[in-house]
């Protein structure tokens, strides 16, 4: 376990999900800022939208990620959960304070979207929330040449995107690499998806806007169509979990006498020191004859010395 773990382990719950939710706002008000204010400016430049995306994921996870860990995004926790890395309650807190945070930036950004007659809300919001079809952001072009991206377009986009989101949060999550592994995988998830649907590749982001844009005149209304921005990216975790799973039982190391090829082997060792046991048993008894013989000889030396001396003394006796 690394340090950083065990750092975010020992901050009461409390910090924890506020850290969830403080970082989670701060990348959904930062998205919606440069999809609406920059999306005029830069005229949906997708280099600028997919590196300010992945900036600001990487930055809120290099200052809050001490913390909480630095989800900030439902499906990375879902995987977490899932693959031991966080708690379930836990997780769950996750999840309803990013939802909550996102709600907050989607509130104050649309209180500071100026409009007038020939601006409406629903012109900022166009480039801003999730959708596909008459809800992409591609829609008005596209619509030129009788195109359009349909469910499909958008479920394998947003489902490629969660894939390399999950997969990079869950390879690194916990160690130095998680911020910059976080950073890269959004940047290169919205260089894929934002063409199509406005880039979601998180559920709270797109939760965020969708609550506000609602009943705003935009050509689809945006919470008919979230559903799809919840399931792409919790049906990624889902696999990712379930290959980090199978791999995690594949790697364990197997029982002793699991592997028949192993077999041989023990048993060569059980034999090899039932040898040494009775190898070392015939060295122990003849020692202890080697040790019983010279007791006898020297017991026997002993006896004859004290048989001479008497014989000796009694002759002695005699002559007197």
């Amino acid at each position: 376990m690394t340090s950083e773990q065990n750092i975010t382990k020992e901050q009461p719950w409390p910090l924890r999900v506020g850290a969830e939710l403080v970082g989670t706002f701060l990348i959904c008000f930062a998205i919606y800022v440069f999809s609406t204010f920059g999306s005029i400016v830069f005229q949906l430049n997708l280099a600028y939208i997919a590196l300010g995306t992945g900036l600001v994921y990487a930055a809120a996870v290099f200052a809050l990620g001490g913390v909480s860990g630095g989800q900030f995004n439902p499906a990375v926790t879902v995987a977490a959960m899932v693959t031991g890395r966080t708690k379930l309650v836990d997780g769950i807190l996750y999840i309803v304070f990013q939802v909550v945070g996102a709600t907050l930036a989607g509130m104050l950004v649309k209180f500071l979207l100026p409009t007038s007659e020939n601006v409406t809300l629903a012109q900022w919001l166009t480039t801003t929330v999730n959708g596909f079809d008459k809800g992409s952001v591609a829609y008005s072009t596209l619509t030129q040449y009788g195109l359009n991206f349909s469910i499909t377009q958008a479920i394998a986009v947003e489902l490629v995107a969660g894939l390399l989101i999950v997969g990079a949060a869950m390879a690194t999550y916990g160690t130095r690499r998680y911020a910059l592994a976080t950073g890269v995988s959004y940047t290169v998830g919205a260089a894929v998806a934002f063409p199509v649907t406005g880039a979601a590749l998180n559920p709270a982001r797109a939760t965020g806007i969708a609550l506000f844009a609602q009943n705003q005149k935009l050509q689809v209304e945006p919470l008919s169509q979230l559903w799809v921005f919840w399931i792409c990216p919790i049906l990624a975790a889902a696999l990712v979990s379930l290959v980090m799973v199978l791999q995690q039982m594949i790697a364990a190391p197997k029982a002793k006498g699991d592997d028949p090829a192993q077999l041989t082997t023990y048993n060569e060792a059980a034999d090899s020191a039932q040898d040494a046991q009775e190898t070392t048993a015939d060295e122990d008894d003849e020692a202890d004859e080697s040790a019983t013989s010279q007791w006898n000889a020297v017991h026997a030396e002993v006896g004859g010395k004290q048989s001479d001396a008497k014989a000796d003394a009694d002759e002695g006796v005699e002559r007197d």
